[in-house]
């Protein structure tokens, strides 16, 4: 037989276990957002000392150091190493993501098709993701070197003997964007390629019956609804791509000469290499503010598009 409901009262929210612990319940919303509070202090406290040292001479020769005002921000502006620092990073992000976005959209698009094929080559493209930037740099460093390097003399079957590379300040650049091509355009093709699975597949159905061209689908179809996906990747391409450090430092340190002194590389050198740490900051906050800009309005124009492909706007 089925057991008697309870009455009522027994099973008010009064005589539960919940309310029997009234502290908990306005604990709960301090516990969720406690984890994200924390993470905000940890990251707020490193940027406000970093803004207050700017402000110092501070240098790991002494532990002795004044407040200078904004010295080293106004020494920083009148060096010609800052803006050539600055010109190198936008070099660089200009160098490395437009490629990637550009094949990247290409190779997803090819890939989109559930092929035997096409899911090997997927997990396949996971594997430089999977190499620290730093280790994949020494094994490019290996593949190119003049002697014993598989790419050179592959490049000595068309008559191409002791490519510089690295060494010359023409194809520094060259070298350095082609090895954060083969490390993250496997994120990008991975990320648009999440984004077309998840198309509605009506749109094209209907532009197939009525005898839409691939070329218009692409245009009118696909690339309308992919430009959210795009942004994503672009963001994060472009935003990482400015601020990178481990590619350009194991590769040449950010020569040959300053070819690649960007402001990353610029500031350790500065920091750690001349102990002039405060004299350091003014390029690290540079670039903080120039990522801080940029990424807002892409976040922007991200979320306008988002507002189209829903047909809010």
């Amino acid at each position: 037989m089925a057991k008697p409901l309870k009455p009522e009262s027994e099973i008010s929210p009064e005589n539960s276990n919940y309310n029997k612990r009234p502290w908990l319940t306005r604990a709960r919303p301090y516990m969720i957002v406690a984890p994200s509070l924390l993470i905000t202090i940890g990251i707020m406290i490193p940027f406000i000392l970093a803004i207050f040292y700017s402000l110092t001479n501070y240098s790991f020769r002494s532990p002795v150091w004044k407040f200078i005002g904004l010295k080293n921000w106004i020494d920083a502006a009148k060096s010609s190493e800052f803006w050539h620092a600055i010109l190198v990073t936008f070099e660089y992000a200009a160098a490395t993501t437009i490629p990637e976005m550009l094949l990247g959209l290409g190779i997803a698009i090819m890939l989109v098709r559930d092929t035997k094929f096409t899911k090997i080559l997927r997990v396949v493209l996971i594997f430089p993701l999977m190499i620290a930037p730093v280790i994949a740099t020494l094994i490019w460093q290996l593949m190119t070197n003049n002697s014993v390097g598989i790419i050179e003399k592959f490049l000595n079957l068309f008559n191409i003997y002791n490519f510089t590379w690295s060494s010359s300040p023409k194809t520094a650049l060259f070298t350095a964007a082609l090895i954060d091509f083969w490390v993250y355009c496997p994120f990008v093709i991975i990320l648009i390629v999440a984004g077309l699975q998840s198309l509605p597949k009506s749109p094209f159905e209907s532009s197939r019956i009525d005898g839409g061209s691939a070329w218009f689908t692409f245009k009118n179809l696909t690339l309308p609804m992919l430009t959210p996906y795009l942004y994503i990747a672009l963001i994060f391409r472009l935003m990482a791509a400015m601020q990178e450090f481990a590619i350009i430092f194991a590769l040449t340190k950010g020569g040959p000469g300053d070819t690649l002194m960007n402001l990353s590389i610029t500031a350790y050198n500065t920091g750690f290499a001349f102990l002039k740490f405060g004299k350091s900051l003014p390029y690290i906050l540079t670039l903080w503010l120039i990522i801080n800009f940029i990424s807002k309005k892409l976040v922007n124009n991200w979320r306008k598009t988002m507002k189209q492909a829903s047909g809010n706007d």
